[in-house]
């Protein structure tokens, strides 16, 4: 099973007519089915790595201000608490002090795009926190504990933003995607191409404009946790390169062995 980067953009994806909207609901074609997914969403930040246990997760409408249609949408795929039982022990394993939070229901950043992606809500769903306090090496290594979780047909996504600077995009100024969006959605594309994992782990360094794109980081580590996922991966693809108010990259990444 391949492993995902998804850039999840507004919680009003689910309600607009957009490229990102339209590639998220074909790219289930692009896939094989999965018995189970694993997101690693952005919008749950813990101190250490917590796993979602709930055999029945509600819908989080984790955001505030926007329209009533949004927060009516439910999205009310089962959990799979053998599956948060077996990722605890696999992060155990790898060094990771992990729990599971036998209650957690899931936030935007997982029901928001598997809405457009699964729509039957038939697939069971396990999320997965993020620790942005931590560095890079952590998420990877983080997702690459995961990883023989995709031999079991088991589909993990990172739910992020592949630029996310809110500020920029809520003041109106940016008609068009600024030289400093595009060069850091470019540079992470090179890259991951050219399987260079070093210069990934590196990326608040060593990427163009990286505090700018990202003034915090918990919307580009599940980028990183993908990344582990995917192992020695033999084929990427960068898909959806949508920007939204001028400054949220929404690229899409799909890697396989």
């Amino acid at each position: 099973m391949p492993a995902l980067f998804l850039s999840h953009g507004s919680p009003m994806l689910a309600l607009e007519d957009e490229p990102t909207t339209a590639f998220l609901r074909s790219l289930p074609e692009r896939l094989p089915r999965p018995d189970a997914i694993v997101v690693a969403s952005a919008h749950w930040e813990t101190g250490e790595a917590v796993v979602g246990g709930a055999a029945h997760p509600e819908t989080l409408h984790d955001f505030h201000g926007f329209p009533e249609a949004l927060y009516a949408l439910r999205y009310p795929a089962p959990g799979q608490p053998r599956l948060a039982a077996r990722m605890r022990d696999l992060l155990v394993r790898a060094g990771f002090a992990t729990t599971v939070d036998p209650v957690r229901g899931l936030d935007h950043g997982a029901w928001n795009p598997l809405l457009l992606m699964y729509p039957e809500a038939d697939i069971p769903v396990v999320q997965l926190s993020v620790q942005p306090c931590r560095d890079a090496d952590w998420h990877y290594r983080l997702g690459r504990a995961l990883a023989p979780l995709g031999r079991d047909n088991i589909l993990l996504i990172g739910s992020g933003n592949l630029t996310h600077n809110l500020r920029e995009a809520f003041d109106g100024r940016h008609a068009h995607a600024p030289d400093w969006v595009v060069g850091f959605a470019e540079w992470v594309a090179g890259k991951t191409e050219a399987r260079d994992i070093d210069a990934l782990l590196e990326w608040q360094a060593r990427a163009p404009d990286a505090r700018r794109n990202h003034p915090t980081t918990e919307h580009f580590v599940p980028f990183l946790v993908a990344l582990g996922a995917a192992g020695a991966y033999r084929r990427v693809e960068r898909l959806n390169r949508e920007f939204q108010m001028g400054v949220l990259a929404m690229d899409a990444y799909v890697f396989s062995e």
